[in-house]
């Protein structure tokens, strides 16, 4: 059993490298040649750009991935799950205590990990293709923000789960369901006003005439909003992009800053034409609903294999703890759903297709989007030459190339819109 997990794990290690290597392979092979819809928009030397940004992302990428794979191997494979299992049982405490300490302690390990990577994607390679705007300062800030932010609500998760099991030893995978769905929309309701607001200063949009035009779309297309927000993202990120948030009576629209910079009124109300589609086609609450099916069928079997007596044998230990058996079956339900990536990936970009063809019969521009995704894919440097497996398998949009030319391609932006 132990030999069969590992075989599984490697596998599934070596069908990842294997499509980035397609990947990248197809990008040398094809990454020259400007696509139709994109001439006169990005030129050979922004191409080369996009190439070697992509290029750059995927080397630190894969980097960060074998030193990961290494832990997970010697942390489940290697006997240190057992040596960190005993230690926690060796402290003083309830049940509910060493819970949170077990978990809690696994996530700032991994936090910690994660920073070099993060201070090297940051400062080195977005520094070095103009789109990092932090300062050591403002990094260190945000870090802290999120650490507390996670300790905060991934404490009372773990807390309530526990109790939960303590409660009801025989129910707990249910409540624990109902609670974590009612967690999450609580969460979506109070991000809006309590979370979002700590990393970004929310302001109304400056545009002349811009929040009256997206209203008149919201009321085209059925929907209210309670607000439309730009913030301050260029204080960290070129990158561009526009989301709703919330859901209810609290949902807003909110513009990052270098998107109006980048874009005309006619684009962004495009772009949020597309993201209404996704409202309006109920792709939110599919989502939903999908995931809170598989986390039912998730929490029911990990509820039938925690008490299986040879669960430790999988990782090579004689026994193991409740929290320990729950990492166990955390880590075999992450390998049995890596199969299914590929169909979520397909839900996914079905999903953006209709909401492209919702922006289009609702704005009666299709070229207006096809030219903001043109200038997004320009200003944020995205791949233009993805292989199509490794596309099909993960992107969860279609290839931007492949977006455009549904559109009907992409007229040629006069000079002063470029």
């Amino acid at each position: 059993m132990f030999f069969s997990i590992v075989i599984v794990y490697l596998v599934i290690i070596a069908i990842r490298y294997w499509l980035l290597s397609l990947n990248l392979r197809h990008l040398r092979s094809k990454g020259r040649s400007v696509p139709p819809e994109f001439v006169g928009v990005i030129d050979p030397e922004r191409l080369n750009r996009i190439s070697t940004y992509t290029l750059d992302n995927s080397k630190a990428g894969i980097v960060e991935s074998i030193i990961d794979n290494v832990i997970i191997i010697a942390f489940f494979f290697g006997g240190l799950l057992g040596l960190y299992d005993s230690w926690i049982a060796s402290v003083p405490g309830s049940f509910l205590a060493r819970g949170v300490l077990f978990f809690l302690v696994l996530y700032y390990a991994e936090a910690l990990l994660d920073i070099p990577f993060s201070l090297y994607k940051n400062f080195k390679i977005e520094n070095r293709y103009g789109f990092n705007a932090m300062t050591p300062r403002l990094w260190i800030a945000d870090l802290a923000k999120s650490l507390l932010i996670s300790s905060v609500l991934g404490g009372i998760l773990v807390i309530a789960a526990f109790a939960i099991i303590l409660y009801s030893p025989m129910w707990w995978w249910l409540l624990l369901w109902v609670f974590f769905l009612i967690f999450g929309i609580v969460v979506m309701y109070l991000s809006p006003y309590v979370i979002e607001p700590l990393f970004f200063k929310f302001e109304p949009v400056k545009a002349e005439g811009l929040e009256d035009k997206i209203r008149a779309l919201m009321d085209r297309a059925g929907l209210k909003v309670s607000r439309v927000f730009q913030v301050d993202a260029s204080r960290r990120s070129r990158h561009s992009n526009a989301y709703f948030t919330g859901i209810g009576r609290v949902k807003r629209i909110v513009l990052f800053d270098t998107l109006l910079e980048q874009m005309t009124q006619e684009e962004i109300l495009a772009v949020l034409a597309h993201e209404v589609g996704h409202w309006k086609k109920r792709h939110v609450l599919k989502s939903m609903i999908l995931t809170e099916a598989l986390a039912f069928a998730g929490l029911y079997l990990a509820y039938r294999l925690i008490g299986w007596e040879p669960l430790p044998g999988l990782t090579g230990l004689p026994t193991a703890s409740f929290y320990a058996r729950a990492l166990i079956v955390g880590f075999a339900g992450s390998l049995i759903m890596f199969p299914l990536t590929p169909f979520f990936s397909f839900i996914s970009r079905r999903n953006e297709r209709e909401a492209d063809r919702f922006a289009t019969d609702l704005t009666g521009r299709p070229e207006a989007l096809a030219s903001a995704l043109v200038k997004l894919s320009r200003e944020n440097l995205s791949n233009l030459h993805p292989h199509p497996l490794y596309a099909k398998f993960y992107y969860s949009h279609p290839p931007i190339v492949e977006r455009v030319r549904s559109l009907g391609g992409q007229k040629p932006l006069s000079p002063a819109e470029k």
